[in-house]
């Protein structure tokens, strides 16, 4: 097995009220673990909305559907999903 199938490339998208410390938020939760995303894109889209895309490599995806789901309860976070790349 390579580490390509325990830790395959996965995309975090998030999407909530534009508010900078839901950037923080997200980045907070990878730093805690110790994971520096391979990307980071956020975007401010029509409606006052930010979309935070996160591209992440070493983390499999248990780990990252709990992430998805401590970001999801924060305040200003409207969803947390991922999926693979």
């Amino acid at each position: 097995m390579t580490s390509e199938d325990c830790f395959p490339l996965l995309r975090l998208r998030v999407v909530g009220d534009a508010d900078p410390a839901a950037i923080a938020r997200v980045v907070e939760r990878l730093a805690n673990l110790n994971v520096i995303p391979r990307r980071l894109v956020a975007e401010c889209g029509s409606n006052d909305t930010l979309y935070i895309d996160v591209d992440i490599f070493g983390l499999t995806e248990a780990q990252l559907s709990l992430i998805a789901a401590k970001i999801g309860e924060a305040p200003s976070i409207v969803s947390a999903r991922w999926h693979r790349l």
